[in-house]
């Protein structure tokens, strides 16, 4: 995907001409400019990543006997609502248990941040970071949660600072197992 920076600017532009403000003011000289920088570089990076990407990504993989959960946890993230187009900030915990190959830790990262860097729905959010690490490493089971607190919900509408959201995507045995499943939840 190629990004338009020039039609952004000038949907930013509009944008802040529509709220009154003088675009000659110095504090707003080059903000149109700085928000397009922002969501290219970062905010919406991850449109750039296709699912080639994604499957090099994980494939830089090692051949293990390995066969235990393996957990990260605390891996935190920025993602932006897709309904108001404000952050929602977050930690996840990504797990899976291995058939016969292991990755390493930092590409579940990179793969949270891959679909993070999207314009978002945290349910969706966790769906797709299962989905490829289930794709992609093929492991007996894998489970996703994430844990955030959306903009939308505590700096507007009914304003309930604090207020956290859970989701969680459990495939394979991750799902099936009730064992595997508690072992996930209770790490």
């Amino acid at each position: 995907m190629k990004f338009d920076k020039n039609k952004m600017v000038i949907g930013i532009t509009a944008f802040l001409e529509g709220l009154g403000l003088d675009l000659k003011d110095q504090h707003l000289i080059r903000t149109p400019t700085r928000v397009v920088e922002a969501w290219v570089e970062t905010f919406a990076s991850g449109y750039l990543y296709t699912d080639a990407d994604i499957e090099k990504m994980l494939s830089v993989e090692f051949k293990d006997s390995y066969d235990e959960m393996i957990v990260v946890k605390d891996i935190p993230f920025t993602s932006h609502c897709s309904h108001h187009l404000v952050p929602f900030i977050g930690t996840a915990k990504i797990g899976y248990v291995p058939n016969g190959r292991i990755v390493g830790l930092s590409k579940l990262a990179r793969v949270l941040d891959v679909f993070a860097h999207r314009l978002q729905v945290q349910e969706q959010l966790a769906e797709q970071v299962a989905e490829s690490i289930n794709k992609y490493l093929a492991p007996k089971g894998v489970g996703v949660v994430l844990q955030a607190s959306h903009m939308c919900m505590t700096s507007r509408g009914v304003k309930k600072p604090g207020s956290q959201m859970v989701t969680s995507c459990l495939l394979g045995e991750m799902r099936t197992d009730r064992s595997m499943r508690e072992e996930f939840l209770n790490f």
